[in-house]
């Protein structure tokens, strides 16, 4: 936690305004195709004779709009307007707002604050990596092995009570496929080594 010496901030709370902002360009983008994928405007009322709709005009009019011009199956249908009614388009256009780059930019913070790298949740241009494979080693490497070797701590602590203080958990590296190519050039450069015996290359390795 920045600002206190002995509690843990979790992850998601620094990526909490992050959070807030995708879901919230989730919901907009919903609504936005809930009513024709169009801009929010206003019907202005401008008679010749002067005068305000009725009551039953204003309930009549509302109705058609929901029922006759919002939804998926209605996108693009044109609006009918008598009586002196005009469209005034009001707000941001999708464009105007850039919605699905701040989109994206907000899924990039939450991957970064979970160590995750963004190519890998597959954000358009992120090329931080050379190539895939390294960015999935990267993520096994910065993230999931400190997290799988914490767990394995805790674990050993827990039991070593019952199993002697002699206990070690580690996971097997050479299961893992996202590691697969660098333990082909450990065991490579390990079996090279001349100057080794068979019993301290298989310590090497993890053996």
């Amino acid at each position: 936690h920045p600002l206190d010496d002995r509690a843990g901030f979790a992850p998601l709370a620094s990526a909490g305004a992050a959070l807030d902002l995708h879901n919230a360009a989730s919901h907009w983008n919903k609504r936005l195709l809930d009513n024709s994928a169009r801009p929010s405007g206003a019907l202005v009322y401008q008679p010749k004779e002067g005068g305000n709709l009725s009551t039953e005009q204003y309930e009549r009019l509302k109705r058609e709009l929901e029922e006759g011009y919002q939804g998926a199956m209605n996108a693009g249908r044109p609006l009918l307007l008598e009586g002196g009614l005009d469209w005034k388009a009001m707000g941001l256009s999708p464009r105007d707002m850039d919605f699905l780059e701040a989109r994206n930019g907000a899924a990039r913070d939450i991957a970064l604050a979970l160590g995750v790298p963004p190519m890998l949740i597959g954000i358009p241009g992120d090329n931080t990596y050379a190539n895939y494979q390294e960015a999935n080693r990267a993520f096994y490497r910065l993230t999931v092995l400190p997290l799988v070797y914490r767990t394995a701590a805790r674990l050993c602590g827990w039991l070593s009570p019952i199993f002697g203080a002699g206990l070690r958990l580690e996971p097997d590296l050479d299961r893992i496929a996202g590691l697969a190519g660098e333990r082909d050039a450990l065991w490579t450069r390990i079996g090279a080594a001349s100057f080794l015996s068979d019993e301290e290359k298989r310590e090497a390795v993890g053996y």
